[in-house]
C-alpha cells in the first residue's frame, strides 16, 4: 500500500489496463510525493471545489483529497480511467465526483455550484493553452476560480509568464499578464513521468487580479491577434488590418515599435480605441 492507503499508481495502471495514450496527450505522474507537491502549490483547499482535468490514473486527485480538498470535481475523456477514479471515490466517500466527458465541452463555472473554486491539473498537453485561455477571457471579471495551478510544459510556462521585451512574450504572456499574477512554482524533469516527454514541465500558479485594466477581452484578442500575427514588423503594418493608424494615433503610442515592446496597459489602450 501506498501512503494514502490506496494501491501504489504503477499498480493500477497495471490493474486497470491504462496505459498513456498520446493521443490524449497524457503523461501520467506516479510519484505521490510531487503530486503532494502540485496540490500544495494551490495553497489551503479546505472550503474550496477543486476541480482537476484529465486525473487519468488519480495521482494527483489522490493528493488534493490528502491535501485537505473537501470536494474534487475530475473531468476524465479516458473511460479506462473510470473505474481506478472510483475506487479513490469509495476510499474518500462523499469527496470526489467524476465527470465522464472532454474538458472542452465542459461547463466549468456550473461544476463548481457557487462554491469557491480552484483548478488543479496536470493538464492534456494537447488542450492546456486552449483552456487557459477560456478561463483567462470571460466575458465577466473576476472568474469564478480563485486560482488556477496548472502544469505545461517548460516553453508554454514561460509564454504565460512572460514580461515585455523577451521572446516568449506574446498573446497568452498578454493575457495571462493583463487580468492575473502568474509565476512558475517549479519544474519537473521528464524522468518524473510515464511515458517521461522530451521537455521539462513546469507548474504556473495564476491569481485573478481584482482590477485588471479595462479593455474589451474580444477587442483585446484582435489586437494581440493583429500585433503578434507580424511581431517582427512594426505596429504601423502589423496593425494595418484593424485601423492600425487611427489606433496608433488615439493612444500616442509610436508606430515604429514592435507588440514585444508593448507593456499590458498599452495593449489594453489599443482595445479601448479599438472598441471606439
Amino acid at each position: 500500500m501506498s501512503i494514502d492507503g490506496l494501491p501504489p499508481l504503477r499498480e493500477v495502471i497495471a490493474t486497470h489496463g491504462i496505459a498513456a495514450r498520446k493521443s490524449l496527450g497524457q503523461n501520467f505522474l506516479l510519484d505521490l510525493n510531487l503530486t503532494g507537491k502540485v496540490a500544495r502549490a494551490a495553497g489551503p483547499l479546505e472550503g474550496f471545489t477543486v476541480i482537476e482535468v484529465g486525473p487519468g490514473p488519480g495521482g494527483l486527485t489522490r493528493a488534493l483529497l490528502m491535501q485537505g480538498a473537501d470536494r474534487v470535481v475530475a473531468i476524465e475523456r479516458d473511460e479506462r480511467c473510470l473505474a481506478a477514479l472510483a475506487e479513490i471515490g469509495a476510499h474518500h466517500p462523499g469527496r470526489l465526483d467524476v465527470v465522464s466527458g472532454d474538458a472542452l465541452d465542459t461547463d466549468f463555472a456550473a461544476l463548481a455550484g457557487g462554491r469557491p473554486a480552484k483548478i488543479v491539473a496536470n493538464l492534456p498537453y494537447n488542450i492546456g493553452t486552449e483552456l487557459l485561455v477560456r478561463w483567462l477571457t470571460p466575458p465577466a471579471w473576476p472568474p469564478f476560480w480563485s486560482s488556477l495551478t496548472l502544469m505545461f510544459q517548460r516553453e508554454v510556462a514561460e509564454r504565460i509568464v512572460a514580461r515585455p521585451g523577451g521572446g516568449a512574450y506574446g498573446r497568452l504572456g498578454v493575457l495571462a499578464g493583463w487580468r492575473t499574477e502568474a509565476r512558475i512554482v517549479f519544474d519537473l524533469p521528464p524522468q518524473a513521468f510515464v511515458p517521461p516527454p522530451k521537455v521539462t514541465s513546469s507548474v504556473v500558479h495564476l491569481e485573478p487580479r481584482a482590477a485588471p485594466a479595462d479593455a474589451d477581452v474580444t477587442m483585446l484578442g484582435r489586437v494581440t491577434e493583429a500585433a503578434f500575427g507580424q511581431r517582427r514588423k512594426m505596429l504601423r503594418q502589423s496593425l494595418k488590418r484593424i485601423g492600425g493608424d487611427a489606433l496608433l494615433a488615439a493612444t500616442g503610442i509610436d508606430g515604429t515599435r514592435r507588440a514585444e515592446t508593448l507593456s499590458v496597459e498599452e495593449f489594453a489602450a489599443l482595445a479601448r480605441a479599438l472598441a471606439g
